[in-house]
């Protein structure tokens, strides 16, 4: 049975699956749609980041634009323009076992594209929910409900996998940003042109 987690929770993965290697981390939302009558599209992402709380390089963001890390550690599966439909919009798959050694944890983040051009922000999304479960098995370890606690924010980081004496954990953040995906990047290093 999946734990549900709260904000600021964390909680190990790999303690009671000491076998685990490769999980998919879902990522879901809906949208209310009599707010700004345009369509929606978010978009998922993940952030390689080192102790230094910043990527390496810039591959070590996992986007629409740059599916695979070089490690092959970290995978996008698609884009998903609509956000129709149950279950996961959006899926990233993570081999722990891939994952470089200068790399302590990575961060799951969803923005809003064109926000500031169609006038829509996180206030208007609704059911954003973060989920991890084992590649292998299909079983879901963890869920993590937002809530509806954003307003203006843009972009959202919903949750981490991070190393923690030789474990792999989760952490459940659920903080936004104003800014969109240039903001994001540059909380984690990336140049925005």
């Amino acid at each position: 049975m999946p734990v549900n987690l709260k904000k600021g929770q964390k909680v190990s993965l790999t303690k009671d699956n000491p076998g685990l290697k490769s999980v998919v981390v879902g990522i879901g939302w809906d949208v209310n749609r009599f707010d700004t009558g345009g369509s929606f599209d978010l978009d998922s992402s993940a952030f390689l980041i080192t102790d230094a709380g910043k990527v390496s390089r810039q591959e070590d963001f996992i986007f629409y634009g740059n599916l695979k890390h070089p490690s092959g550690a970290v995978e996008h599966l698609g884009d998903n323009r609509t956000g129709e439909g149950e279950g996961d919009d959006e899926q990233i798959k993570v081999d722990l076992s891939k994952v470089p050694g200068n790399i302590s944890k990575i961060a799951f983040a969803v923005t809003i594209y064109e926000a500031e051009e169609r006038n829509q922000n996180f206030g208007q999304v609704n059911n954003a929910f973060i989920r991890i479960y084992n590649a292998e098995t299909g079983e879901e370890m963890l869920r993590y409900d937002l809530g509806e606690d954003f307003s203006i924010e843009t972009a959202a980081v919903f949750g981490e996998l991070y190393r923690h004496n030789g474990e792999w954990k989760f952490n459940a953040i659920g903080s936004g940003f104003q800014g969109g995906l240039a903001a994001l990047c540059s909380n984690y290093g990336i140049e925005v042109e």
